[in-house]
């Protein structure tokens, strides 16, 4: 990727919505090399797909949660089990196994505390080999994700 792809990247991360002539006007391309620039950013993978940003108030999902899960242990099989379960639940925004304290980061929204309720019972206490989970609830976004930082 040379420097034009980065700038094409971060503004179809502003606004992928916008036409390819004018997204070719920012970066100083023609709306045709523009086209070619983008088709080989899919083609090559480095853009995986196009999506709306939902406003989470707006479409009335009011509580978020970030929950650490510790599994009762790390056998390949105990972590492929809560792999493929976590999978089964679209509650389940984000799944990211990290390092520390806890074996995995998960990432959950909800209507309200009941419904918060709802997913807990439905779905992350099903989730199997877990032997801890501490929930904590997002008081305040102070700065919501909008894309990569991307440098050349």
């Amino acid at each position: 990727m040379d420097r034009i792809d980065v700038r094409i990247l971060s503004e179809l991360q502003k606004d992928s919505n916008r036409s390819v002539a004018e997204l070719g006007e920012t970066v100083g391309l023609s709306s045709s090399a523009c086209h070619r620039r983008i088709r080989a950013l899919e083609d090559s993978g480095v853009i995986a797909g196009y999506g709306a940003h939902i406003e989470a108030a707006a479409a009335g999902i009011g509580v978020h949660a970030r929950i650490d899960i510790t599994l009762d242990n790390q056998s390949r099989a105990c972590m492929e089990r809560f792999e493929e379960a976590v999978q089964r639940y679209d509650e389940i925004l984000e799944c990211d196994l990290v390092s520390g304290e806890a074996d995995y980061r998960l990432r959950v929204s909800a209507r309200d505390l009941a419904d918060f309720d709802d997913i807990h019972r439905r779905c992350l206490a099903e989730l199997p080999g877990v032997s801890a989970m501490h929930t904590s609830f997002v008081l305040r976004p102070i700065k919501p994700w909008r894309g990569y930082s991307l440098r050349q």
